[in-house]
């Protein structure tokens, strides 16, 4: 049963509240991460596992919070995954280990799988107004990229004013007051039966948590450890296997028919590495600031202010220029933009004054802000409303494993050159030899101690290996962006109103048949 008009608006509200703080904790621990290391004695591999821990099970269980939602109903299971999302940043902020705090991430990751799906599939069910939902969907993908934007904003004066475990308690009073409005004015449709794919599942989950714990573990143990070995191995076995058991199910979590359209391709691709390479950035940026520039949180987070603003100023443009022109401009200008930036932030060294680089944070912002609202808009008008829960959580899985794989990889790449840079450099000053197994920030308390040479041969190894990572990240987006603009450009002798051009098709439901 749909909600009166009078109600739309307060359940537009609240998807939107709730998407923003699942986006905003894929970030907002970033800058709280060097106190974390500091407070907890975490290395580098053990900071990753934080931020991953959240992100690998909301990608791994988003697809079966999909499922759920079309078994059990997706208000029901809506609300189930936003009282865990809550506890699990409850269990966070109490958190007096590293081990704690990743268990109680992957708890927070878990709510979040839940959540999601259900969120963009009650908009399409509410908004039945083909012009009104659009409004509905560019609004919700850009408070969900906002999140993303104003995590690290709001970070760093949180961390320097309450300690780092604030930046989970802030999600409490949140969690509990969207609970109880959601209950209050989310409708609920009716379930259709589903199986529960569970082969698929533990496929997906082994596979991706065997490929991101061979990334993050292969810099600390060895890419020859045998550990790392049999785990990448599993990684390799699983993916595959995972794939063709999807192929062949009758009631698959994962359609891969989604995939014959090359417009939802290209929107998938889109969403995946935008993730890959703005994930991974975010990563180790505040690293950089506050461990080798000697930052404080609150500046590291307000030096991202201006990406927030073009994010804002983005976000509906890209809504406009996807109305008119199909999505194929704005995602295309977005992933360039991204990767120009990129590519340019790795020309600047420690010792750049802000003013110099302030240009690259404007070119990341606007091309973040001009990829989001396409895809959403893009999957959900080429997909027939019976599938909008299936269709979200892919869209959802695709973007949050490229933020897995993007600082899984990115760090493998940072972790093995700065490793490799501290074995010759800062043992000739007499460092200890495990000093490459840490960064800066995830140990800057140890860090004060050294001699002065010895600081400054680790800052400039630090330097010179996030600079590669942001050339390999740069390299990976600029190849997406070639990649969807073949696959959304216009076939010979198509009408400009065509599906094959990238533009919503007449009917939906004729893009699956």
């Amino acid at each position: 049963m749909k909600p009166p008009a009078r109600r739309k608006g307060l359940v537009l509200a609240t998807l939107c509240a709730t998407m923003f703080m699942a986006m905003l904790d894929n970030v907002i621990v970033n800058n709280a991460l060097p106190r974390i290391g500091q407070e907890l004695h975490s290395g580098v591999s053990g900071l990753q596992w934080v931020v991953e821990g959240y992100s690998l099970v909301y990608a791994a269980l988003l697809l079966t919070g999909g499922t759920l939602g079309d078994r059990y109903g997706r208000r029901r299971i809506f609300l189930t995954g936003l009282a865990v999302f809550t506890a699990g940043s409850a269990a966070a902020a109490l958190s007096g280990s590293t081990g704690t705090l990743i268990a109680a991430r992957m708890l927070q990751g878990l709510g979040a799988a839940l959540l999601t799906p259900g969120s963009l599939s009650i908009l399409r069910h509410v908004f039945t107004d083909e012009r009104e939902r659009a409004g509905a969907v560019g609004l919700w993908s850009g408070v969900s990229a906002l999140g993303l934007a104003v995590g690290p904003v709001l970070g760093g004066p949180i961390v320097d004013a309450f300690g780092w475990a604030a930046v989970f308690w802030v999600n409490v009073p949140i969690g509990v007051a969207a609970l109880l409005l959601a209950a209050r004015v989310l409708p609920e449709f009716t379930a259709r039966t589903r199986r529960l794919d569970l082969p698929g599942q533990a496929l997906s989950a082994l596979g991706c948590g065997a490929l991101v714990y061979a990334l993050i573990e292969g810099p600390v143990r060895g890419w020859t450890d045998h550990q790392v070995l049999t785990v990448a191995a599993v990684a390799a076995l699983a993916l595959p296997a995972f794939v063709a058991v999807e192929a062949r199910s009758a009631d698959p979590m994962l359609d891969l028919c989604f995939f014959r359209d090359r417009v939802l391709t290209g929107a998938a691709v889109s969403g995946f590495m935008i993730s890959f390479g703005m994930f991974g950035a975010a990563f180790f940026l505040p690293l950089l600031m506050q461990g080798v520039m000697g930052w404080s949180p609150s500046d590291a987070g307000l030096a991202g202010l201006p990406m927030t603003a073009m994010i804002v100023v983005a976000a509906p443009l890209s809504s406009a220029l996807t109305s008119r022109h199909g999505p194929r401009l704005p995602l295309v200008a977005g992933l360039t933009l991204c990767a120009a930036g990129l590519g340019a932030l790795s020309l600047y060294g420690a010792h750049a004054h802000y003013a110099q680089y302030v240009w690259v944070l404007l070119t990341m912002g606007l091309g973040m802000g001009m990829t989001f609202t396409p895809v959403s808009i893009t999957v959900m008008q080429r997909v027939d409303p019976a599938r909008a829960g299936m269709a979200s959580a892919t869209l959802n899985t695709l973007r949050e494993i490229g933020g897995v794989i993007g600082v899984a990889a990115l760090g493998a790449v940072l972790s093995s050159r700065l490793t490799a840079n501290l074995t010759v450099s800062p043992s000739r000053c007499g460092a200890p030899a495990e000093l490459g197994r840490h960064l800066p920030g995830a140990a800057q308390d140890g860090a004060a101690v050294l001699p002065a040479p010895v600081r400054e041969a680790v800052n400039a190894a630090f330097v010179d290996a996030l600079h590669l990572a942001l050339c390999c990240g740069s390299a990976a987006l600029a190849a997406a962006a070639l990649l969807v603009a073949l696959l959304l450009r216009r076939p010979r002798g198509a009408t400009p109103s065509s599906p094959a051009d990238g533009r919503p098709p007449r009917r939906p439901e004729a893009a699956h048949r």
